[in-house]
């Protein structure tokens, strides 16, 4: 009980520095995840090496597809390429309608991309149709994100649901099916529906994604080049998971090939490449011009990656010290429905640790011997649990604050916005859950 009063308190001194005292949040995840640590009563000696642990977690995974992302975005917006997107997406839906174009690009997007990947590929998107027609931008954005989400946390092939499918021996294409009929709902009352509460949310201008007047020294790229060089990581990912899962019989030098052009920093490289020469060297601008568009994208999200990273510490942090077991540990005696409670035991979990993907295996790893006496349907449980740990994302998770600062928003907004976002998906996600279990329970 101590330990989680610990973190209650922790979270709560991180929000105020940040939000009261107006430190900046890199500094402020420093100091509490310290302090946080020390009262954990993890030994001041291995302090030093959570902190770089934190960091190299969160530089090694995501620090790349970050600045790559930035670098892709920058240059999408100064050649004139987002706008043209911008022009295909309204002429597809209509302006009146593109929340539910930007939910369907979302989710198609999110099944094959891991959540951090789409988020980068995808804000650029979001802000181009926002500058190029004045529209408010988490308004707009939301249903992406909220679908980007939901892919995440529920299905396959993400890390973290192949992960439940196979702790408790679930069939991964049921899985599958079952998780598409859960999450349609989810993202429609997360996206669509509740952003229209959120359109008098006001965004400051994000540099690194507004579009820019065309310059007449340079020829503008056409439609089809704008939308194939910011979708091409999209591309390739999808083409890579394909020929990894389904062309079996494939040489050791052949996989290991598809495994170097599947990593998603080498797919982001080579698109960044791409782009240079199809957005902007074809088009008139020096190498010269382009690099300088890069050296300005890096600058404008080296707070962002800081403020990640702090993030990270403050993960590493959680899970150094037990936390999470502990959390489980007083739960699992609940009497509750099976699959309530492994939803709620991932949701507090979250809540607490800031990981899903954490989340969702220390709850599994509680909930596996009550399968067997429950008899419930293991891949409802899969599904219960992956919409648990998508609960509640605050300023212990790097989604908050990838959100926050690329939307440059309050942390009041953020709340308003993000993290009730999160909660609709996770609530409505265990309420069809639980329809699920009626029908095929």
């Amino acid at each position: 009980m101590t330990s989680i009063l610990i973190i209650v308190a922790s979270l709560l001194l991180l929000i105020f520095l940040v939000a009261y005292y107006k430190i900046d949040a890199f500094l402020a995840f420093m100091l509490v995840s310290i302090g946080t640590a020390v009262c954990l009563g993890i030994p001041l000696q291995e302090i030093p090496a959570i902190l770089d642990k934190g960091v190299g977690n969160i530089y090694r995974s995501m620090a790349l597809i970050i600045i790559f992302g930035a670098m892709l975005g920058k240059l999408v917006a100064e050649s004139g390429a987002a706008n043209k997107i911008a022009e295909v997406m309204i002429g597809a839906f209509g302006k009146n309608k593109i929340q539910w174009g930007m939910m369907l690009t979302g989710f198609i997007v999110g099944i094959p991309l891991f959540y951090d990947i789409g988020f980068v590929i995808l804000v650029p998107i979001i802000f181009s149709i926002v500058n190029k027609y004045k529209l408010p931008a988490v308004y707009i954005g939301m249903p992406m994100l909220a679908a980007l989400s939901v892919a995440h946390g529920f299905l396959p092939p993400h890390p973290s649901p192949v992960a439940l499918v196979s702790m408790f021996e679930a069939n991964i294409g049921v899985t599958l099916l079952l998780g598409l009929s859960a999450a349609i709902p989810a993202i429609i009352v997360a996206g669509p529906l509740f952003s229209k509460s959120l359109k008098n949310i006001k965004t400051e201008d994000v540099a690194v994604f507004t579009a820019k007047e065309p310059d007449p020294r340079f020829k503008q790229p056409g439609k089809v080049i704008s939308l194939v060089a910011a979708l091409l990581p999209v591309f390739l990912l999808i083409l890579t998971t394909i020929i990894s899962q389904f062309c079996t019989g494939l040489s050791e030098r052949a996989t290991h090939i598809v495994e170097f052009f599947s990593a998603p920093n080498i797919v982001m490289l080579i698109a960044t490449i791409t782009a240079t020469y199809t957005l902007s060297i074809r088009q008139g601008r020096s190498v010269k011009q382009v690099m300088d568009i890069y050296v300005q994208a890096c600058k404008d999200i080296a707070m962002i990656i800081l403020i990640v990273a702090g993030s990270g510490i403050f993960k590493v942090v959680m899970e150094e010290s037990g936390v999470s077991m502990i959390l489980a540990g007083a739960m699992e005696s609940l009497p509750i429905h099976p699959l309530l409670l492994g939803w709620f035991m991932a949701s507090v979990i979250r809540a607490m640790v800031g990981s899903a993907t954490a989340a969702a295996l220390t709850a599994a790893s509680v909930m596996i011997p009550l399968i067997a006496l429950s008899g419930v349907n293991p891949n409802l449980m899969v599904l219960a649990i992956g919409a648990g740990s998508l609960m509640f994302s605050h300023v212990n998770d790097s989604g908050f604050w990838l959100y926050k600062e690329y939307f440059n928003l309050s942390m009041k907004d953020t709340f308003k916005s993000w993290s009730l976002m999160q909660i609709l998906v996770s609530v409505v996600g265990i309420a069809g859950v639980m329809v699920l279990n009626v029908i095929f329970g």
